[in-house]
């Protein structure tokens, strides 16, 4: 109400009530990214991904995806999901995509004059649970269960696309922890990172 009366009266201008918005949505939108990172890099650790979860989404501070995260910022899902409807596509999700391994959608590629999906590596597959399960909780906030990640996973349709066994892996992993429990399901990824990258040295 004060802040209408003093637009009435003059001493506050459109110009200035549209500062106000945007610094408000600027700080917002930095406060769930953050929240986000803090909850990703909690998993990743658990995990054994101590270089992923400190790297994971730093993209999201360029330039390229601060500003159109930042206009379209929403605070219950992300800002790419309104660009897109908004426009048929993001451009912020364009350039994250193409710059995070932990996303399914970087391991697209051309193989014999067609494009197909390529087989994730288990780090950055185990990054991408991690990831959907910090988002639910961000976004549920009080409505977050252990079954939150793998309801989302089966209301989209990314397993289609995905490699198939990327897709098969990574809807076990989101039933084990529907079942288990996050806490239980980390720690024996932590075990399988652990032997994975003794193979990794073993190979070399």
């Amino acid at each position: 109400m004060q802040k209408c009366w003093k637009f009435l009266s003059g001493s506050l201008t459109i110009a200035d009530m549209k500062k106000k918005s945007l610094l408000k949505k600027t700080m917002l939108h930095l406060h769930t990214v953050n929240t986000h990172r803090y909850e990703v890099m909690k998993n990743c650790f658990k995990c054994g991904l101590y270089r992923q979860g400190l790297a994971h989404d730093l993209s999201k501070y360029s330039p390229a995806e601060l500003f159109v995260s930042i206009r379209y910022f929403q605070g219950d899902r992300s800002p790419y999901m309104y660009e897109k409807e908004k426009f048929g596509y993001s451009e912020g999700w364009l350039h994250h995509k193409g710059r995070n391994r932990h996303h399914w959608e970087y391991y697209q590629d051309m193989i014999n004059g067609k494009w197909q999906a390529v087989e994730m590596p288990f780090p950055y597959l185990v990054e991408m649970v991690c990831d959907r399960v910090a988002a639910c909780k961000v976004y549920q906030k009080d409505h977050y269960t252990k079954r939150s990640a793998l309801e989302y996973y089966l209301t989209r349709n990314d397993r289609f696309y995905m490699h198939e066994k990327t897709a098969a892996r990574l809807e076990s992993i989101l039933r084990d922890i529907a079942e288990r429990g996050e806490e239980a399901v980390f720690a024996d990824l932590k075990k399988e990172m652990e032997q994975y990258r003794k193979e990794k040295c073993r190979s070399h």
